[in-house]
């Protein structure tokens, strides 16, 4: 008997064993905030902040890393599409797939100076307000060195349209290609408190310094052309990566700098020169410069370091500073999901340097246009806000992951204007699950408790929802087998699901590893006691909405009679 029971919990430990080797590694790290993804590959950020989220777009060298068959060198030449994030949290995010600038601008002229379209790297993003009310984003991107372009929308995912046939900025562009020595290329835009739109770029000049290589220019109220001739910046020991903003009547602009030897001699003389008690700056760092006259070269006031070389495993450096609400954040990138694949052998040793976008919180006086220099770390910024999980949430919004790639991102519908992964950002993706792949979200906020739980997906497999910890008891279970997209509901422990947590999304089972991850949403435990009630008109369903009997409604359907005000929200 002893010699059974012992062979009986030899075969269990195994089982047990075997399944928890099933579920895929951690690699971001759960307590981490850094970096935003842990599937994608991405680079050279910027943001903007829209209806109370912040929208973040970047270079795609995911895409450069598949077409190199996930090993060799990043050599950028094969990134010709633009990634698209946003959060509403700074912890949660959420990936809208991709804008496939390749397609969008396969019309563009070529003339001697500057050939048509070839790559999308370092993207500028900025949006503003019509008088006639309508809404226009703007994103700007160089094109390798020979110049920049524009795309258009209406809304922060697309979808995007390119309103020129050509670049925007280029070696025929008045001002841009003083003395042959400036790469057209890492534009950064703003529009000022006037609705005037600026934009910088420029770079590559030489090791020196002062390259004399960055410029600024004017654009047109419709902000796909120039006004006037570009002007220099005197920046010293300028590369790359121009970014702008506005403060407080001020301009701001920011740059990388270069690997020029920094001699004391030529700082102390450029000090004196321009009056000012900054120290030099080192290597591949973020620099600051303050103007109240943008195109008076002489104007621009150097300022200092804000962003060190951010290490992580990237030899080169991008910032963007953007303000979310109250706060200012440092949007930059490093390669430490790269160098922790490498490390546990998923990718090839000689991978390498292929980025991803980090965001820490940064201090910033506008009233002096003073900028604290930040201390990168994977640690990332704190929640602002707890997540909802009655509204309908995302299968693509986590914070972390694992056994997922870029290429199970996809879109739910096959025929749409906003598609994903090669063509427009898309609003609406599904994510294809392996076994044992799972998702995360943190600082989800369950109130007094939930009652149910409803699940959009497709395929045959069972989803394990475990709280606080990945290797923790399911909390609850749902079967999945359907051939198309279907809402499963169950039944949640209240007593589980309450207060703040972090929930993960564990797949499991996944038949032929085809299981797809489109939505969730719970739905809240009712309080005790007496509710307050009102008469309602009937108005039409919108997403998450419930009848009286519990019930999931159709947006084609209309609500009548009572509506129960939990104490949490109305739903109508």
């Amino acid at each position: 008997m002893q010699k059974k029971l012992l062979l009986a919990l030899a075969i269990l430990m195994t089982s047990l064993q075997t399944e928890a080797q099933t579920i895929a590694a951690d690699y971001k790290g759960t307590s981490y905030g850094n970096p935003i993804s842990a599937c994608v590959f991405c680079a050279d950020p910027t943001a903007l902040e829209y209806n109370g989220r912040l929208y973040v777009y970047g270079s795609n060298d995911h895409q450069q890393f598949i077409k190199n068959g996930k090993k060799g060198e990043n050599t950028y030449g094969e990134i010709k599409s633009i990634v698209v994030f946003s959060t509403d949290d700074m912890v949660n995010w959420t990936f809208h797939g991709t804008i496939d600038t390749k397609k969008l601008c396969s019309s563009w002229v070529t003339n001697p100076w500057y050939q048509g379209y070839g790559v999308s790297w370092a993207p500028s993003v900025t949006w503003r307000t019509t008088e006639d009310g309508t809404e226009e984003f703007f994103l700007y991107f160089c094109n390798s060195s020979h110049g920049v372009g524009v795309l258009k929308a209406n809304s922060p995912v697309g979808p995007w349209s390119s309103p020129l046939n050509k670049l925007l900025i280029h070696y025929d562009t008045p001002g841009a290609n003083a003395a042959g020595t400036n790469a057209n290329f890492d534009p950064g835009v703003t529009i000022d408190e006037n609705g005037v739109g600026w934009l910088s770029f420029g770079g590559l000049g030489p090791s020196t310094i002062m390259p004399d290589a960055a410029r600024i220019v004017k654009l047109k109220p419709s902000m796909t052309e120039v006004d006037g001739a570009a002007v220099k910046i005197h920046a010293p020991y300028h590369f790359e990566a121009n970014e702008l903003n506005v403060m407080n009547g001020k301009y701001v602009y920011t740059y990388c700098s270069n690997w020029a030897n920094r001699s004391d001699a030529d700082w102390n003389a450029y000090k004196q020169a321009h009056g000012i008690s900054a120290s030099k700056p080192n290597t591949c760092t973020m620099c600051y410069m303050v103007s109240d006259n943008p195109m008076d070269p002489d104007s621009w006031v150097y300022k200092g370091v804000y962003g060190p070389h951010p290490g992580m495993g990237t030899n080169n450096n991008h910032s963007h500073l953007q303000k979310f609400g109250n706060d200012y954040y440092y949007l930059y990138h490093g390669a430490s999901l790269m160098e922790k694949w490498r490390s546990a052998g998923i990718i090839d040793q000689n991978c390498g340097i292929f980025r991803s976008i980090c965001v820490n919180k940064a201090t910033v006086n506008e009233t002096t246009q003073k900028i604290s220099e930040v201390t990168p770390n994977l640690t990332g910024c704190a929640a602002i806000k707890n997540l909802n999980p009655y509204d309908l949430q995302q299968a693509e919004t986590m914070v972390t992951a694992g056994g997922i790639a870029y290429e199970n991102f996809k879109n739910v519908k096959t025929v749409t204007s906003i598609n994903t992964l090669g063509n427009d950002a898309s609003a609406n993706l599904y994510i294809k699950m392996p076994a044992g792949s799972w998702t995360s979200v943190r600082k989800v906020d369950f109130g007094v408790g939930a009652r149910s739980f409803m699940v959009r997906a497709k395929g045959t497999g069972k989803l394990e929802i475990r709280l606080g910890r990945l290797g923790a008891t399911a909390s609850a279970t749902v079967n999945l087998s359907s051939s198309s997209f279907n809402d499963y509901t169950i039944d949640v422990d209240e007593t589980k699901f309450k207060g703040v947590k972090t929930v993960y999304f564990v797949f499991t089972e996944s038949t032929n590893n085809n299981v797809q991850f489109d939505a969730w949403q719970f739905s809240e435990d009712l309080p005790t006691g007496i509710f307050e009630i009102h008469n309602s008109k009937s108005v039409p369903a919108v997403k998450g909405t419930y009848d009286l009997g519990g019930r999931r409604m159709q947006k084609t359907s209309s609500q009548h009679g009572l509506v129960i005000k939990n104490g949490r929200k109305v739903r109508q």
